[in-house]
């Protein structure tokens, strides 16, 4: 009886922490300051033919480690149970079984080379060649922060990837400083951005949505401040965004439109890019529609007049080590209203 009250509270913690332990993996607290669609990504909720073949892998996997815990925590239960010494005495010594040890290796062994094939099957259908025309989009990281290149498109915008449902996406990943790790766990598995090389993925969004993502390779200080997303429109309106993307803005109304256009030239154009302008700066973010974006600084503010003034006034206070600097000590208040006016105006 004193041996048995334990076990039986061990394989009860043991069955409540198997059951427990998936469902504590999705808890969390969320990022008040964050878009909502990056609150819990999962990549058990996929939403593409590379995120619904991980899944497939992920559950063959998972139901088999499950099965093979079961059964040898049950015949361990079972075996101290049924064959325990009444009273105590010394256990029975026994040197070795070749037919138990036979088997008990060769088990194993098949089931290893049955998990290999299903994982190189997995690995062969997400890295077949592209059926049909695909989407070419180029994801270059920045400390800290994602460009988005639609080379085919001519439009260029940042961390916010807009791609049409049911068309294959084709990616270049580069990085211009550190390698960056490129996750959308809904869409697709985490591969490196890294300097001086190009890696390439290509996927299929099946449903449409916003589906939040983030860096996952340490790459400086605001690392945890690197997000993007991702969203998946019907082909219609992909077009009508591309259409929208490839126009230049209208020149600023308004006296403080106006004028905070002349004051982001003089200050701004050394390093972003505003389409119909002087403005070519590539060290920062491209800006010619930055007011049809629906969040800033890498994802984590949404784009509101209040929260553009406050980043463009003192970014280094919201992420520290980023290259835009504190204009708080070289521009006026008045000057930082007339920036965002022109800015709300780039639509």
């Amino acid at each position: 009886m004193k041996i048995r009250r334990p076990l039986i509270i061990i394989a009860i913690a043991l069955f409540v922490l198997l059951v427990a332990l998936p469902v504590m993996a999705q808890q969390g607290e969320p990022c008040t300051t964050c878009p909502v669609s990056f609150d819990t990504p999962s990549v058990l909720d996929p939403a593409s033919d590379y995120a619904a073949e991980s899944a497939k892998l992920f559950w063959f996997v998972f139901w088999i480690a499950t099965g093979v815990f079961v059964l040898v925590e049950t015949l361990l239960i079972v075996a101290v149970f049924r064959f325990r010494n009444r009273p105590a005495s010394e256990a029975v010594q026994i040197h070795g079984n070749t037919k138990l040890e036979i088997l008990w290796t060769s088990i194993p062994a098949l089931i290893l080379v049955v998990l290999l094939g299903f994982t190189l099957r997995s690995m062969a259908v997400i890295r077949a060649p592209v059926k049909g025309e695909p989407l070419k989009v180029v994801a270059v990281g920045h400390q800290w922060w994602w460009e988005f290149q639609y080379p085919d498109l001519g439009v260029i915008t940042a961390n916010q990837m807009i791609v049409p449902v049911g068309q294959p996406i084709e990616m270049e990943l580069r990085s211009v400083d550190v390698q960056h790790g490129f996750w959308a766990p809904q869409l697709f598995g985490k591969m490196d951005a890294v300097p001086g090389r190009t890696n390439r993925m290509s996927f299929t969004v099946t449903e449409a949505g916003e589906y939040g993502a983030q860096c996952t390779q340490m790459c400086g200080e605001q690392h945890a401040q690197m997000r993007f997303q991702i969203i998946a429109t019907p082909a219609g309106e992909f077009q009508t965004w591309a259409a929208g993307q490839q126009q230049v803005p209208p020149p600023p109304e308004g006296e403080a439109a106006v004028r905070g256009q002349e004051i982001f030239l003089l200050r701004c154009s050394a390093c972003h890019t505003v389409g119909g302008t002087v403005a070519a700066g590539r060290v920062g973010p491209n800006l010619t529609h930055v007011s049809g974006r629906d969040f800033i600084a890498g994802g984590i503010m949404p784009r509101t007049d209040d929260n553009l003034r406050q980043w463009v006034q003192n970014a280094p206070s919201f992420k520290p080590g980023t290259l835009m600097p504190d204009f708080s000590i070289i521009l006026s208040p008045q000057d930082m209203t007339d920036i965002v006016a022109y800015l709300s105006t780039l639509k």
